[in-house]
């Protein structure tokens, strides 16, 4: 049988036109008839592709091997930083790994970048399904970089030593919905859930990484180390300098280049990531080719500085490529774990404060578009008036929440344009005056006569300062005093893992359906555990009900009703003062590569799908 869950509650519902019973109703793991073996697990629908099915649509499955990617990372997870690293175990919360540490790992199954939220085995060749029972059976002869085999009890391993050590973000699903762990034979592995868990865990648990058993018996899971592991992924660490660069080395010997889900990936001989303090090095870089591939990230940069002259002679190609992701949540995000911000009109009044339209026009040459919600560019985006699924999902919680949430979904508010709209900043200090602050000789003071400070920490560089400037500027305008505040990357990545900040810069977004590795961005649970995604310290009864509608919904538009009140309730909240995004992977790169004739649709892997002309 091929795809994911049957879910017959699902047509019941649609035939009978239930539209609140869709968001409403709970879908948890379904139980079967008899057990069933897949290829795929889809959390709605089946998968797209067939068993026995040839490559994924988005490869070249012809692509040479051979040649080398060189870039500097632009996004990281778990405990990756992007300046520095001092470990190579991305799964715990010591340290700073390198970003793309994730190309030395394999898991069960893998996702499929043109689905929702389809994953395909890949060292699991099957999944045999029994209510809560998910016995994943493993290809037999693979092994892990060091030629060992990889079998069940690597599995189990991996599962348990993340539950009991590893990072929040990968340890808090497992911790909350795993029952029992066993390798009844070397080459079957069964996660049995429990009961309530949703029907999002067995797709996401099926692409945690499977370690190797032996090696972290020998040597410390929690040690923050540069010992190279031994790993079950198309790459291994190979030269390295801490702090400056580090080379991924394909694996010859690797066993997933035969399969389906490995066709036309993992092209590249070498992945190379340099990591620099500033842009502005990166960049230069660069432009002599000792980076063959970059994504720009700051708009005036882009509109004015590519005129070097290998642009000019062709050899470097500048290009948008469609980005149909999530965009998600960028902002500076406000701890409101201090006092001094726990009245949520103070934070609003920061948000009245800035003037993006003044910045888009003058630092980032129009590039932008405001962002207004936490699923930014995704159907999860809240808009407009709640619709019937939502209010059926708002009206339990009537007294619980600002009655603004019954309304027109919140937006930033719109300046002029001038860099000093006077109403926005009146309105800003009405806010302040409302929570209590008063001003004295042109500051801000509480009824202890304590000035309001804001702090703004991020990684020293000049970007952050050209951003923060114009915005410290007009907050000193209305009394706020603004302080920035530049560390090196390991004092920032501590002091972030620690909550000990007022304002920071970040950037998340989710996929197309969130899976429950969500909770640890909203979830009350997550608002003081250390490492945690929930950097505002959000801890609100109600986002944590619709974060349980969500992981329970039975069909996409119930997870969709849930998601979108619950992105009416944060935005109302105000944790974040919202910066912008747009929909597009503006890239520079060296003429020298082969790109797929498709982009997938959720994802831009450059790292896995490209490939080198010079091979």
């Amino acid at each position: 049988m091929s795809g994911g869950v049957r879910l017959t509650r699902r047509r019941v519902l649609e035939l009978a036109g239930a539209a609140t019973a869709l968001s409403a109703t709970p879908w948890r793991i379904p139980r079967a008839a008899a057990a069933e073996r897949r290829h795929a697990l889809a959390v709605f629908g089946e998968a797209r592709h067939p068993p026995g099915f040839a490559h994924f649509d988005y490869v070249n499955p012809d692509a040479p091997r051979g040649g080398e990617l060189r870039l500097v990372p632009s996004s990281a997870a778990g405990n990756q930083n992007l300046q520095t690293f001092n470990t190579f175990n991305m799964f715990i919360l010591r340290g700073d790994s390198p970003p793309l540490m994730e190309l030395t790992h394999s898991g069960l199954m893998v996702r499929g970048l043109d689905e929702p939220d389809a994953v395909y085995g890949h060292i699991a060749e099957a999944v045999e399904i029994d209510g809560q029972r998910y016995a994943f059976v493993l290809r037999d002869g693979l092994t892990f970089s060091d030629g060992s085999p990889i079998t069940s009890a690597d599995v189990v391993y991996s599962f348990e030593v993340i539950r009991k050590h590893g990072h929040p973000a990968y340890a808090q699903p497992l911790t909350d919905n795993i029952a029992s762990l066993e390798a009844p034979d070397p080459l079957t592995a069964v996660v049995t859930f429990k009961d309530g868990a949703s029907n999002r865990m067995p797709p996401l648990i099926a692409t945690y990484p499977v370690l190797c058993k032996a090696y972290y018996e020998a040597n410390d899971f929690t040690a923050a180390k540069l010992d190279v592991p031994v790993t079950s992924g198309a790459y291994t660490v190979g030269e390295y300098g801490p702090g400056r660069y580090v080379n991924f080395e394909r694996r010859k010997d690797y066993w997933g280049d035969a399969l389906a889900t490995g066709i036309g990936h993992n092209n590249f001989n070498r992945i190379r990531i340099d990591l620099y303090r500033e842009r502005t090095l990166a960049f230069e870089a660069f432009k002599t080719g000792k980076e063959n591939f970059r994504e720009e990230f700051t708009s005036k940069v882009w509109a004015t500085e590519y005129t070097f002259p290998a642009i000019t002679r062709g050899d470097v190609i500048r290009r948008d490529f469609p980005d149909n992701r999530p965009a998600g949540a960028q902002g500076w995000f406000i701890n409101t774990r201090r006092e001094k911000f726990a009245d949520k009109r103070v934070r609003e009044a920061l948000g009245w404060a800035f003037d993006f339209e003044w910045e888009n026009q003058h630092l980032f040459y129009g590039a932008y578009t405001r962002t207004q919600s936490y699923f930014m560019n995704s159907d999860l985006m809240a808009e407009g008036e709640p619709s019937a699924a939502e209010l059926a999902l708002l009206e339990p919680f009537r007294d619980q929440v600002d009655p603004a949430v019954f309304g027109p979904a919140w937006t930033a508010p719109v300046s002029d344009g001038s860099g000093r709209d006077r109403n926005n900043l009146r309105r800003a200090s009405d806010l302040l005056a409302e929570a209590g602050w008063e001003r004295r000789n042109g500051q801000l003071v509480n009824a202890k006569g304590e000035p309001l400070v804001v702090e703004y920490l991020y990684p020293s560089e000049p970007t952050s300062e050209r951003i923060w400037l114009p915005f410290a500027n007009t907050l000193r305008t209305i009394g706020v005093e603004p302080r920035a505040v530049p560390v090196d990357a390991t004092q920032y990545q501590l002091r972030i893992v620690n909550f000990d900040f007022d304002l920071m810069t970040q950037r998340f977004a989710f996929g197309p359906t969130p899976n429950d590795s969500i909770r640890q961005f909203f979830a009350s649970s997550a608002a003081n555990v250390s490492g945690s995604y929930n950097l505002p310290g959000i801890a609100d009864p109600v986002v944590d009900a619709m974060l349980d509608a969500m992981m329970t919904a039975g069909t996409r538009e119930g997870m969709v009703a849930a998601a979108r009140v619950m992105d009416r309730v944060l935005r109302v909240g105000h944790y974040w003062i919202p910066q912008w995004y747009k929909a597009v992977h503006s890239v520079a790169y060296w003429d020298e590569f082969g790109i797929p004739e498709k982009k997938p649709h959720y994802e831009f892997p450059v790292e896995t799908t490209w490939w080198s002309r010079n091979a």
